[in-house]
């Protein structure tokens, strides 16, 4: 057990191949240093494992870390990060989850997991306080998410939670993602995460906790005090999440110009969106609404479909962003339908609509033919978005290559595919446009997992949410590159230890600052920090995940847009005709990173933050 509180100092690190474990230490020095979650994570993938293995061989590790006040009384701080090498992009990958799963693990006793090895049979993992116990699965293999979830539920006791892969991760699909607490959903999904753990031959993960166990706190009367102060003001702040969720905001991001339309070819798509926005689908579907744990803000959504036999989460803005604008379908029972079908699966639903409409354009362009997607003839609808959703999911002719992503994909249809997949380092890019925001364009640039808008946020700058502990109470113009580095270096150094401390990115739009998270830690753990030791941290793990990227082989050589980003310019809409000035905001993102010309941090620049 810790001496100080905010966490139990507990790693479970387990053999899959022997079916052993032993508990490792955490040393207070390593938790306030890298907090926990993927600031850990990051930690002991750079330091304890070597940096070239296969991401789906035995060796590779695959690690489940809880936030630092993950399972607590801080609102808005149920997020665990799960961590390994990307199979699909090859680089640094953490996918973040929240729910109920983060909590009820640390209700085990334990700060975090560390899988290695591979099961000899498709197997069950129960967590427990006393350790890990294995379990056959083979009676799940096949079986979808949803449906193993409800055949688990019977074998144990009410409280437990369970993760779980679905067909897709079962067979590799390079855009798997690992689901947890179905139906209510939420999805570890980015860059292939599914695929480790089936390559781990782990069907689902069991976490049985026990009510009276939770982290110790440093000073209960404060932590008190904040809850009181805090919680009424995070939740008038984020009123709009809580009515509509994320997908409350698909008109309002189409009018500014950040929605991607048609594989990112059009510029606006007004009655579209209007269409499949949450205040349009939540009326023909919504059934409650769901919160993670000790969260006031309640913005998950689930949704029932009767006729479609439908229940689950809902789709989200990004969902609805990928398989209903980025695909031109604007029929919100096919984006429901295929949403349900991409978590029963374990898809991840940002990279199925980004191949999805990969697909479509290739086709129509000749690329893919109708002996290749079995004589399915796609176009930009709703009927080929659901039958793609079903081929990737069973591995079925077309799906099989789409299943690799975008980049991927095109290498195996040759160069002419290229101009057609958006991505940066081999991940899909989310439904927010860099044209629309050229900030997220240096941000995807540089960010630790390729093309991932949670690394950086500044259309939340644009959008007129303050930041004023940055100094930012005004909205920078969003199609000005000349101002954006500063803005991408701080909101990166920022938003990195949102991960390694549970905290949901939504607590940003709830103006929790770092000002604010120096107070958490301080009630929590006990540590005299402040706002400049928050930035320092945050400002270490964005450094320490590059160097374990540069390892890899990456440098500013990968530091770039995809063409259809950097030199087409949206033929109409609100961001017509913007380009994101890279040649310029780059070199100046490297200096102030304290990077050389080629992307490398100094051997100075790591020694002052002790790395």
């Amino acid at each position: 057990m810790s001496a100080a509180g905010g966490f139990f100092g507990r790693l479970l690190q387990v053999d899959l191949t022997n079916r052993t474990s032993r508990v490792v230490e955490i040393p207070e020095a390593d938790a306030r240093k890298y907090f926990l979650g993927s600031g850990l994570a990051a930690k002991l993938l750079y330091y304890d494992f070597a940096g070239d293995l296969d991401p789906l061989g035995e060796e590779a590790p695959l690690l489940f870390i809880a936030g630092l006040f993950a399972g607590g009384n801080l609102p808005g701080t149920s997020k665990l990060s799960v961590c390994a090498r990307s199979p699909q992009t090859g680089i640094w990958n953490e996918a973040t989850v929240g729910g109920h799963w983060p909590a009820e693990f640390r209700k085990t006793g334990f700060d975090g997991m560390i899988l290695t090895g591979r099961c000899s049979e498709l197997t069950l993992l129960h967590v427990t306080k006393a350790g890990v116990r294995f379990e056959s699965a083979a009676a799940l293999e096949g079986v979808d998410a949803y449906a193993a979830g409800e055949a688990l539920k019977g074998r144990f006791p009410e409280r437990t939670r369970f993760a779980v892969i679905g067909p897709a991760g079962e067979s590799g699909v390079l855009i798997s993602a690992i689901v947890f607490d179905p139906p209510n959903t939420r999805l570890a999904a980015r860059a292939g995460i599914g695929a480790v753990m089936g390559a781990k031959r782990v069907k689902a993960i069991a976490v049985e906790g026990e009510l009276e166990t939770r982290y110790p706190v440093a000073h209960p009367a404060e932590l008190q005090a904040l809850l009181k102060a805090d919680v009424p003001e995070i939740r008038k702040n984020t009123v709009g999440l809580t009515d509509f969720g994320t997908s409350g905001g698909v008109e309002a991001v189409e009018k500014y110009g950040d929605l991607p339309i048609k594989n990112w070819q059009l510029g606006s798509w007004p009655e579209g969106a209007k269409k499949v926005c949450g205040q349009a689908m939540q009326p023909l579907m919504l059934d409650r609404h769901y919160s993670c744990y000790a969260c006031p803000i309640r913005c998950g959504k689930i949704y029932k479909h009767e006729k479609l036999g439908l229940y689950g989460h809902g789709p989200e803005y990004e969902t609805i962003g990928m398989l209903g604008a980025n695909c031109l379908n604007d029929d919100p029972e096919s984006i429901a339908e295929s949403n349900e079908w991409c978590n029963r699966y374990g898809i991840d639903t940002i990279s199925a609509g980004a191949v999805i409409a990969f697909g479509i354009e290739a086709f129509e362009r000749g690329l893919i033919t109708l002996k290749d997607t079995g004589g399915l003839d796609l176009r930009w609808d709703g009927r080929s978005v659901l039958a793609l959703t079903h081929k990737i999911g069973l591995q079925e002719d077309v799906g099989r290559l789409l299943g690799l992503g975008v980049k991927k994909a095109a290498e195996q249809l040759g160069p002419g595919a290229a101009e057609l997949a958006v991505h940066t380092k081999g991940l899909e890019y989310p439904a927010h446009d860099p044209r629309g925001h050229v900030g997220m364009a240096l941000n995807y640039a540089t960010a630790s997992r390729g093309a991932c808008h949670l690394e950086g946020l500044t259309y939340f700058l644009d959008r007129g949410i303050p930041a004023p502990d940055f100094g930012y109470t005004t909205p920078p113009n969003p199609h000005d590159s000349a101002d954006k580095p500063p803005i991408v270096v701080t909101m990166q150094d920022y938003l990195s230890v949102f991960n390694p401390l549970g905290m949901c990115k939504f607590l940003f739009i709830g103006r929790v600052g770092p000002k604010k998270v120096a107070q958490w830690l301080h009630a929590v753990c006990g540590w005299d920090a402040d706002m400049a030791e928050v930035m320092r941290t945050g400002q270490r793990l964005v450094n320490l995940k590059r160097m374990y990227n540069v390892r890899l082989g990456v440098s500013s050589k990968d530091d770039i847009l995809p063409p259809r980003l950097a030199n087409l310019g949206k033929p109409d809409g609100s961001a017509k005709g913007v380009l994101p000035d890279m040649a310029r905001m780059l070199p100046e993102y490297y200096h102030l990173r304290g990077w050389t010309p080629d992307g490398i941090p100094t051997p100075a620049k790591l020694a002052a933050l002790g790395l």
